[in-house]
């Protein structure tokens, strides 16, 4: 269920930097940042599209403006796969009978952006009979996700230094105590 979106990857002038031109306004008429060092939090159609950039891996950064989705690859990455996760926002399978039938009649469809999509659907179809198991949803990898940054806010707050001195450190006698006169 749900329909594709139309998507086209523009690179950038400047190195690890993508961009995703897309038939759909993402996000209204406003400017929406994520970066990948803090949870994404909301259920509006860029928190998600953010969430499921993010849990692929390798992207430090998203910019939503309008139809126009710029990322920031970590150094390293490559944006393979990236225009199939926002391609796919509003597409909807499910498990079982239902998810086969919506496949075989995406792979039938006449249409050419859709039809551009049967052999993806296809792979899905075949690594499913073939017993491997699925992806986490994204809402599986959002949580994971946020999980490990609440992880690793926490060692950060336990690793900094306190001004408090230490349990074992004796009190100042007060009568030894020296004053500037």
């Amino acid at each position: 269920m749900g329909q594709i979106v139309n998507v086209v990857e523009r690179p950038s002038p400047r190195p690890g930097i993508v961009r995703f031109e897309t038939n759909r306004v993402l996000s209204g008429t406003g400017h929406d940042r994520f970066v990948a060092t803090a949870p994404v939090e909301g259920n509006r159609t860029v928190d998600e599209l953010a969430r499921r950039l993010f849990a692929r891996g390798g992207v430090a950064s998203v910019h939503v403006n309008g139809g126009m989705v710029t990322v920031d690859l970590e150094k390293g990455y490559s944006s393979d796969g990236l225009a199939d996760l926002i391609r796919g926002l509003y597409t909807f399978y499910g498990d079982g009978p239902a998810a086969v039938a919506a496949e075989a009649a995406v792979s039938a469809a006449p249409d050419a952006d859709q039809a551009a999509d049967a052999p993806v659907l296809q792979e899905l179809a075949e690594a499913a009979d073939a017993g491997v198991p699925p992806l986490p949803t994204p809402g599986e990898a959002a949580e994971a996700r946020n999980e490990a940054l609440a992880a690793q806010a926490a060692e950060a707050e336990a690793a900094k230094p306190t001004d408090e001195p230490a349990a074992t450190d004796p009190e100042p006698d007060p009568g030894t105590a020296s004053t500037n006169s």
